[in-house]
């Protein structure tokens, strides 16, 4: 298995994308710690099911992306389980209403660099403490193709995508020393619960752009990441992947 016996971090796990990743890690060997933002059973038991099935430990762990003390208190408790962290995914992110450049509050864009880059540079930057150490690692961020290309009435969430894109090609030059690898990809329209808020119009001209004409499967998102997180891609950092079906 592409994976046997790597320990994974994977953030925004309850749902979309994350999931899809702790489902594929799962079914090629990786334990998981499962990372959300609230305690919740249906996602305890659902996580006890997948551990079960794939005979592998998934450990959901729970933290705000905007709240340093439980990122790090989260960190924490990944070290003292005294096993390495081979991998890391960060998936979480957030996108709001779709508006106007002018009429954007700059309270809203905050909002979206929280999530989407501050609170996953924190979270990388003490996990990756433990990387260097066991001189080992791969990261693998989500970005977007809204951070490539841009996207209509969508400032704070290109910018925040964008961000992630400069900060990957930063780190896998800095981590390289430490054999640690650092890699994005950047999803087109994916058929998530965060994919349904786009606005309905803007959707349908971007689909109309694709050359495969629709939106992507979650497992053709998760299999890319395993691929990134993978030895299958062991000379290969620095990298933003586009996964948007010919856009």
């Amino acid at each position: 298995m592409l994976l046997d016996n790597k320990n994974a971090v994977i953030t925004g796990a309850k749902r979309g994308i994350g999931h899809a990743t702790v489902e594929v890690f799962a079914r090629n060997g990786a334990n998981v710690w499962a990372c959300a933002r609230k305690k919740d059973s249906d996602f305890e038991a659902d996580m006890k099911i997948l551990s079960e099935k794939y005979s592998v430990e998934i450990q959901p762990l729970y933290f705000d992306m905007t709240d340093e003390a439980q990122i790090k208190a989260a960190v924490m408790e990944i070290k003292n389980s005294k096993r390495t962290v081979d991998i890391l995914v960060n998936v979480a992110g957030v996108v709001e209403d779709s508006s106007g450049f002018t009429m954007t509050a700059l309270a809203k864009m905050k909002r979206v660099f929280e999530v989407n880059f501050f609170g996953l540079t924190l979270l990388t930057q003490y996990i990756s403490r433990l990387m260097i150490r066991q001189h080992s690692g791969s990261i693998v961020n989500i970005s977007s193709v809204a951070g490539i290309d841009g996207r209509p009435a969508q400032y704070e969430y290109a910018a925040s995508k964008a961000a992630v894109i400069g900060g990957v090609r930063q780190l896998a030059r800095e981590f390289a020393p430490y054999n640690i690898r650092v890699n994005a990809i950047a999803p087109g329209i994916v058929d998530t619960e965060m994919g349904k808020l786009i606005d309905e119009e803007l959707k349908n001209t971007v689909i109309s752009n694709v050359m495969m004409n629709r939106v992507a499967k979650l497992d053709e998102i998760s299999n890319v990441i395993m691929f990134l997180a993978s030895d299958l891609s062991s000379y290969i950092t620095g990298q933003v992947i586009r996964v948007d079906g010919g856009m």
